[in-house]
């Protein structure tokens, strides 16, 4: 039996692109939900009077924004009996045609999320704007260290693949539903041990016009990043296992803070009253920095090592064909 693939589109103020967006999608697909976010040019009503049969306009009554609004179509075509759910922008950035690659790898159970790489290929990112290149490298990093998934890059790419029952099993009432829903989909990712993948594709950029500022959204994502590595951090490492890597994370930071607060007050006593520190001293706030830095750096390797490598969807959709499944995101894990 095929599998029933479904996509979702999220429809702001997409009127002027949503058209050929849908027309391009290929007859793989099975069911399109279109969720008219409270649009404000009626795109649900213009997306019907298109009368393609594999669309299915869902409505917010008001905007909840591009997470709220492809979450709705997840749990749509999670209850749908969807396999395979692909999130496409309806503004025309992406490319329908790349669809198949998104679809192949999670189907042939090599991850559970697929997601595009606009950095791929070196000769394409110079078509990237500036601005959106310099923000991705740096949301990349604060991304790899507070997800966890230390191998993939460009976290806010929305051109993604999952596959449905690892979709069911994600607590979808605490994901971001606005511009931090990427980023905060694969933190979730990471806390039920999901393999995600980057798909190599090519940036495209017409008239859209985001709402995003990127001055808000600095202070907003680096808040947010600091607090899902914390809470990624105290999940895996100390409540659901203690390991080495645990110990060697206590270690950096007790020595650390050891020497930050002997140095600072040794250094600070030694401004205040024109005297020299002591050789002793300056060597016990020396080994306590390198002795940290050495358990950090032990820790940093133990975690990108520890990188999630077994996909869920095979065991999953081979447990659910024995029991129902719920259908639902569960909401248990974060």
């Amino acid at each position: 039996m095929s599998a029933c693939i479904a996509v979702v589109v999220p429809c702001h103020r997409v009127r002027a692109h949503v058209a050929g967006v849908l027309a391009a999608i290929g007859p793989e697909v099975e069911t399109i939900y279109c969720v008219d976010d409270a649009c404000p040019d009626a795109s649900g009503d213009y997306i019907e009077s298109l009368g393609d049969p594999r669309v299915r306009v869902l409505r917010h009554a008001t905007n909840q924004g591009v997470g709220g609004a492809v979450i709705t179509g997840y749990r749509q075509a999670i209850a749908d009996g969807a396999d395979v759910i692909v999130k496409l922008d309806g503004d025309g950035q992406m490319d329908p045609a790349l669809l198949p690659g998104f679809v192949a790898p999670v189907l042939a159970g090599e991850c559970d999320y697929a997601k595009g790489n606009r950095f791929w290929d070196l000769e394409q990112i110079g078509e990237m704007p500036l601005v959106r290149r310099i923000g991705n490298l740096c949301l990349s990093f604060l991304s790899k260290a507070s997800t966890g998934y230390w191998d993939v890059f460009d976290p806010t790419n929305g051109y993604t693949a999952i596959h449905a029952r690892v979709a069911a099993h994600l607590p979808f009432d605490r994901v971001s539903k606005r511009y931090f829903f990427e980023s905060d989909l694969l933190f979730r990712l990471n806390t039920i041990r999901a393999v995600v993948a980057d798909v190599p594709m090519d940036a495209r950029y017409r008239d859209e016009v985001s709402g995003l500022s990127v001055t808000r959204a600095a202070g907003e994502f680096l808040f947010r990043h600091a607090r899902n590595f914390c809470k990624r951090i105290a999940y895996n490492y100390f409540l659901r296992d203690l390991s080495l890597a645990s110990l060697e994370l206590v270690a950096a930071a007790g020595l650390l803070a050891f020497a930050l607060c002997f140095g600072g007050w040794h250094w600070l006593h030694s401004i205040r009253y024109h005297a020299t520190a002591p050789v002793g001293t300056i060597m016990v706030a020396t080994v306590a920095v390198v002795s940290g830095l050495q358990f950090l750096l032990a820790f940093l390797g133990s975690d990108i090592a520890s990188v999630p490598r077994r996909p869920l969807g095979p065991a999953l959709a081979a447990r659910a064909s024995h029991a129902p499944g719920r259908a639902q995101g569960d909401s248990r894990d974060a």
